[in-house]
């Protein structure tokens, strides 16, 4: 990234707050959108994604904070684990409401400005969005949505910004946090730092003119959802 660079995301915690810091290093100016605020002295705008009127002021008032977006990288991410009928259907919904529109919500209000300044896109999806498992309906439709958003966002957008699809393993986050101990990972898990998995967003986003990273996979190497 470039010292006059600015990225929007989700950045209070996990991947977000990684790739917040990974920009910062970098000489970027990072500002996060969430719906609390992130812990460190980071440019911030509050706003629940799920809130379809929250999304276009949000990234308004980041554009105006930082003077424009150069990138957006779409962080956020929720689960309902369990099965289908047992799932609260507001708790399923919310999942996709989040993860898939939410992701396509925060692009479309960006868009615009990303044109203007052959910005960057990178979206988070899951090796869940490539592989189906169970007790994950909501949680595979939203990553699987995810795949199939960028991949057309790409086609649709060529030659006029970046659009790199990540898909990314288990990483040691607060994600699992709250679930039942069923759906938790093993306590011998091996999970990624998420400070390594932002390495790979940065990869994307500082590609030259011209130069894209369409998709990237980044897992522990005993991922059990890949291949």
């Amino acid at each position: 990234m470039h010292d006059s660079s600015s990225a929007g995301h989700r950045g209070a915690s996990g991947l977000g707050a990684a790739v917040t810091q990974a920009v910062a290093d970098t000489g970027g100016r990072p500002v996060v959108l969430d719906r609390v605020p992130p812990p460190g002295p980071v440019e911030h705008v509050v706003a629940d994604l799920a809130d379809g009127s929250a999304v276009e002021p949000a990234v308004r008032a980041a554009r105006e904070r930082t003077g424009g977006l150069d990138a957006v990288v779409t962080c956020a991410g929720v689960d309902s684990c369990g099965r289908l009928g047992d799932v609260p259907a507001d708790e399923w919904e919310r999942v996709l409401l989040v993860n898939l529109i939410g992701t396509a919500r925060v692009v479309r209000a960006a868009l615009p400005e990303l044109e203007r300044r052959h910005g960057r896109v990178v979206t988070v999806a899951s090796t869940l969005g490539l592989r189906a498992v169970g007790d994950a309906t909501a949680y595979c439709a939203s990553k699987f949505g995810v795949v199939g958003f960028t991949r057309a966002l790409a086609a649709e957008t060529a030659g006029r910004i970046g659009v790199t699809l990540l898909v990314p393993g288990g990483m040691e986050t607060p994600f699992f946090d709250g679930r039942d101990e069923q759906y938790k990972p093993p306590p011998d898990a091996k999970l990624n730092r998420p400070a390594d998995v932002a390495r790979a967003v940065l990869f994307a986003l500082d590609q030259p003119a011209g130069c894209e990273i369409r998709e990237l996979v980044v897992t522990p190497s005993v991922e059990s959802s890949w291949p």
